[in-house]
């Protein structure tokens, strides 16, 4: 009874510090956006107004990336769809967990690649999709693939392409928002002829703006890779809940980062979608603190740990 405790524990835990991270973030966009306008010399309430439309404008932008994107995603990875008669032992194992978790059965995907991984895609449980390699149907026994799919069932059960569609709007708003800036300053727009923006303050208030418009993007990226890395931990989590079996994902996340095979079809705009790290990179030193920052998913050792913490 420990056990389940510590993984529904590990999972309250990972939502709360995302919503947490989502809220700073809000705050940090509005922030941004207030500061720079102001220094274009607007009002407050111009400021708001204008921080409202920028995010009017990032929401359409993303949203035909957001309602498209399974589709997108899939056909750059060359995944093909797989149907029962396929690998019907596959499907029993997923069916098996998604009555397990109340989910409708998402679509199943194979991509013939030999470097075992695994993602989930789709806008929600109902339009959902999980593809797999055929090396990790050939590598993994049947418990670590198991824990395998429950972690990516997890992902479409927290809703996490949403939630990571949310974050990349944010992301997309801060950029927006620093090169209208920049081209402003440029093209001597906005209102800084003004009074107040003549006075010491004003130049002051500027400096900032320029400072914050450089750093601001960065900034929003590593907190969405911080995001990432959490909803890796809540599915890592999650799973463990799913199946009461914590250790078979731990085996299966050791198996395939242990393998040196990179898998070719990834690229950087997919690969935080995978369970593990497409790009087999080295870390045989460890990974320090301020190099992890720029990790989607956090390092396998910290999962495995977290893992077998709970059993």
């Amino acid at each position: 009874m420990s056990a389940i405790n510590t993984a529904y524990n590990q999972v309250d835990s990972n939502r709360t510090k995302t919503l947490v991270i989502m809220f700073f973030f809000t705050l940090f966009v509005t922030i941004v956006a207030f500061v720079l306008t102001k220094a274009l010399g607007f009002s407050i309430e111009e400021s708001f107004g204008f921080t409202s439309l920028f995010l009017i404008f990032a929401i359409i932008m993303n949203f035909t990336s957001f309602y498209f994107s399974d589709s997108i995603i899939l056909a750059i990875s060359q995944a093909k769809q797989l149907e029962r008669k396929d690998n019907v032992e596959l499907f029993r194992l997923v069916e098996n967990l998604c009555i397990a978790a109340g989910l409708p059965l998402p679509r199943i995907y194979v991509i013939d690649d030999s470097a075992p991984n695994a993602f989930a895609t789709g806008r929600d449980p109902k339009h959902s999709a999980i593809a797999f390699t055929s090396g990790v149907l050939q590598k993994l026994n049947k418990n670590e693939l198991e824990g395998v799919v429950a972690h990516e069932l997890s992902h479409v059960k927290n809703l996490d392409i949403r939630v990571m569609a949310v974050v990349t709007i944010l992301v997309g708003l801060v950029a927006l928002l620093s090169d209208v800036f920049f081209r402003s300053l440029w093209f001597g727009g906005g209102r800084r002829n003004n009074d107040d923006n003549k006075s010491g303050a004003g130049a002051i208030l500027i400096v900032v703006a320029i400072v914050l418009a450089i750093l601001s993007p960065l900034i929003a990226q590593l907190i969405q890779l911080a995001v990432s890395r959490k909803r890796e931990s809540l599915a890592d989590a999650s799973g463990a809940v799913l199946t009461r079996n914590p250790e078979a994902l731990a085996e299966a996340l050791l198996k395939i980062s242990s393998d040196k095979e990179p898998l070719e079809v990834a690229n950087k705009g997919t690969a935080h979608l995978y369970i593990a790290n497409p790009f087999k990179q080295d870390h045989k030193g460890g990974i320090t603190w301020f190099a992890n920052l720029f990790n989607t998913h956090p390092p396998i050792e910290e999962r495995v740990a977290a893992l077998r913490a709970m059993q």
